[in-house]
């Protein structure tokens, strides 16, 4: 039986090694944060961390997860909120909001990478994150207002 760590919590896992790392998410572990979008990992809605580096998890088998998982319910907690959902939250991006855990997954790992990205550092960052609303222009404004110097 797998055993994956999710948000700092031991689980044991009984699926097989090859199901995708996003069902095992929602229909296992019931965090439904992380969000199906194409399952071809172009858009960007099941973005997740592994040792801190931004995947989609739809393209991650179970048996093929080599660290620590962080999804967008282990960023924050409702009584402290990550940096990024408050500033999403200031700068309403969230239109629909099918694509915004991703985006903020998207958006922490690049500022871990790197804490006071350009715009063009923002945008090649958060290239293959789609938003069928539109909201970039909000999304880098939030981005950029949690950078160093901002």
């Amino acid at each position: 039986m797998p055993a994956i760590t999710v948000n700092g919590t031991d689980h044991d896992v009984d699926l097989p090694e090859d199901v995708p790392l996003l069902w095992v998410l929602r229909d296992q572990l019931n965090m439904t944060g992380t969000k199906y979008g194409c399952g071809v990992a172009a858009c960007g809605a099941c973005t997740v961390h592994i040792d801190g580096e931004a995947v989609r998890s739809c393209q991650v088998a179970l048996g093929d997860v080599w660290g620590e998982v962080t999804t967008i319910e282990g960023l924050g907690t409702p009584d402290t909120l990550h940096k990024l959902q408050k500033a999403w939250i200031d700068h309403q991006v969230a239109q629909c909001g099918y694509c915004q855990s991703g985006q903020i997954m998207q958006a922490a790992a690049l500022l871990a990478e790197n804490p006071a990205p350009s715009d063009d550092d923002i945008d090649a960052a958060m290239n293959g994150n789609l938003c069928r609303c539109g909201t970039y222009p909000r999304i880098r404004a939030a981005i950029k207002s949690v950078t160093e110097g901002a």
